[in-house]
């Protein structure tokens, strides 16, 4: 069976999920988006509003700064990736996702991470960088760096929305960042 009719078993499976409260506020399940077949998956913390509305990651202002610094630094558009989240349904008021939702949906993240088996996985911001990376650091100590698993190398990177508040220091980040992105796509894969 191909990779993208698995995903869309499990995306079928998760928009049936009540495991935790999120689901009594969402509007629906954003399980993933993309190329699950490129070799680059992009991973960030939880559906916002745009993305709850519509079922697809990172379609608002901060998908469209990602999308933006992705084709300036990659040439690529959302054929060249896959996306997803740590949270597939969105806490209310945009929170912080909180511990047994995230474990909730654990799940579906490995089995997204097992089927796609990415040469590189981009994390975005603090959540989705410290439970792929498995460290208690912030994004500013993670970033910069490169970290081997055993699904692919993991670039952390400051969140989107974190740039749109940030401005052109945290985005000039992210482009260093989406740089050592480019160069292990090139390079050998890594080996956890």
């Amino acid at each position: 069976m191909a990779i993208k009719d698995q995903l869309a078993i499990f995306s079928s499976e998760a928009a049936d999920c009540k495991i935790c409260r999120l689901c009594n506020s969402r509007t629906q399940v954003v399980f993933g988006d993309g190329n699950p077949d490129a070799g680059l998956m992009i991973v960030g913390e939880a559906p916002g509003r745009d993305e709850d509305l519509q079922g697809v990651p990172f379609v608002g202002r901060s998908g469209k700064l990602l999308a933006t610094l992705l084709d300036q630094e990659l040439g690529i558009d959302r054929s060249g990736y896959y996306i997803t989240n740590v949270v597939k349904c969105r806490p209310p008021d945009n929170r912080d996702p909180l511990p047994q939702e995230v474990e909730a949906c654990n799940p579906y993240l490995e089995s997204q991470l097992e089927l796609i088996r990415p040469k590189v996985i981009l994390t975005l911001g603090n959540f989705a960088s410290k439970l792929l990376v498995g460290s208690k650091e912030g994004i500013t100590k993670l970033r910069a760096h490169e970290y081997p698993s055993k699904f692919g190398w993991i670039v952390p990177t400051f969140h989107p929305s974190a740039a749109l508040r940030g401005g052109g220091q945290v985005v000039a980040q992210m482009r260093a960042d989406l740089i050592r992105v480019k160069k292990l796509m090139a390079a050998e894969p890594a080996s956890a």
